[in-house]
């Protein structure tokens, strides 16, 4: 059995049922029964209807349910006499699907497992395994999330905001285990952008295509974490650059500018760069500007500060790091960001002193790995560049204000 068309048809016949009253958590089980039922009788050949068909045992099997359990018979009559959905249908079934399984009430990682599951058709497993936790917990958490949207009227319970948020964390969640979470969500985002005619959800798919095209260069061949300013750019993916351009300008020619057209806007033009040193950060800076009077978010302002950084300076940069200071608190990246415009400035011990402190408080391993070596690497040329000092310059040692003093202009 073509496991692709079940991935597709599996939603739709899910959103048909909770559409038609079921509880949310039943009509997946029925889903499920009528998935395996598929497995051991269509073989290579599936009936002609497919969907229809599907959607007749699920019914069953909700039947069945409803036998055992006495309260619930006097829906079994309506459930028998629900007519078949026609295309329309099934596109909104999905999307309403989407937008259930992103209900408010749900916290963004129980959205998350709860979309991958029902949307995605993603197992159990899969999904515990991309997030790193045990089967169990993720079980019990996917439950939770089927008593919390149960009962809820299927009539868009999340607006598209927050159903953007939940797939851009998805994406953000990248690649782990046996699952690729940015793929998955670049291919719900699609699905919603071909039924919800949005610039934003526009801007978020380009978003994403702007920042998966550069995937293959982000590691080195024994996984380390390789900076922007250092990829081999001939390694992006030059058709997902250009899908991704395209969708961007279409939306942005709509002049209803969100926050994922305007950070779609900043990543074309690194993805459009040839080299680090051709990247046009004044544009950018232009394009966080804007982005910071539409959000305020502080940590689209301390990637400006990078922006200003390159611009400016180092010192207009730190500048603007020390102003978010109150408002980043211990965040890992606000220490990462000082060390590189600090090394940017010349000051190696303060910037690996930075880095050190960024790596004790990464999120994940690769990128604590990094940061450890960035500070060694600092430290090394710093001690190194010391002793050609003091052999170079014997004169030097007789003066007490000698070449420390530059290490005292930003503390």
């Amino acid at each position: 059995m073509n496991e692709d068309v079940v991935r597709v048809l599996a939603p739709q016949v899910l959103g048909v049922l909770v559409r038609r009253g079921n509880d949310f958590a039943a009509a997946e089980d029925a889903v499920q029964d009528a998935l395996l039922e598929a497995y051991r009788s269509w073989g290579d050949a599936p009936p002609g209807e497919p969907l229809g068909w599907l959607l007749t045992v699920a019914g069953r099997k909700l039947i069945d349910a409803r036998r055992s359990e006495a309260a619930r018979r006097r829906r079994e009559d309506t459930l028998n006499h629900e007519p078949e959905p026609g295309p329309a249908e099934q596109a909104d079934d999905t999307l309403l699907l989407l937008f259930l399984c992103c209900h408010p009430a749900l916290s963004p990682a129980s959205a998350i497992a709860l979309t991958l599951r029902a949307v995605g058709g993603l197992t159990t497993r899969e999904i515990a395994d991309a997030f790193l936790v045990p089967e169990s917990t993720m079980a019990q958490r996917i439950s939770r999330a089927k008593r919390t949207v149960s009962g809820q009227p299927f009539v868009q319970p999340s607006d598209v905001a927050v159903v953007l948020r939940v797939l851009y964390l998805m994406f953000n969640e990248g690649y782990s285990g046996r699952v690729d979470l940015s793929a998955e969500a670049i291919r719900l985002t699609r699905q919603l952008a071909r039924a919800c005619d949005e610039p934003e959800v526009a801007g978020l798919l380009a978003l994403m295509l702007l920042h998966h095209a550069r995937r293959a260069a982000r590691t080195d061949e024994h996984g380390s974490l390789i900076p922007l300013d250092k990829q081999d750019r001939t390694r992006w993916n030059e058709a997902e650059i250009a899908e991704g351009v395209g969708i961007l300008q279409a939306a942005l020619a709509r002049d209803r500018r969100g926050e994922y057209q305007l950070q779609a806007a900043i990543a074309a033009l690194h993805d459009g760069a040839r080299t680090a040193e051709e990247t046009d950060w004044t544009q950018i800076l232009a394009w966080y500007d804007e982005l910071l009077d539409l959000t305020d978010s502080p940590v689209a302002a301390l990637s400006r500060a990078v922006a200003v950084g390159e611009v400016d300076g180092p010192f207009a940069g730190l500048s603007a790091v020390e102003k978010l200071a109150a408002r980043l608190g211990d965040h890992h990246r606000l220490d990462a960001v000082r060390a590189r415009l600090h090394e940017r400035a010349g000051h190696l011990d303060v910037a690996a002193e930075h880095y050190h402190r960024a790596a004790a408080r990464a999120r994940n391993t690769a990128e604590r790995d990094y940061l450890t070596k960035q500070a060694a690497r600092l430290r090394h040329e710093s001690r190194a560049g010391e002793g050609r000092r003091a052999g170079a310059a014997p004169a030097v040692r007789q003066a007490p204000h000698g070449h420390r003093q530059a290490a005292t202009v930003l503390t």
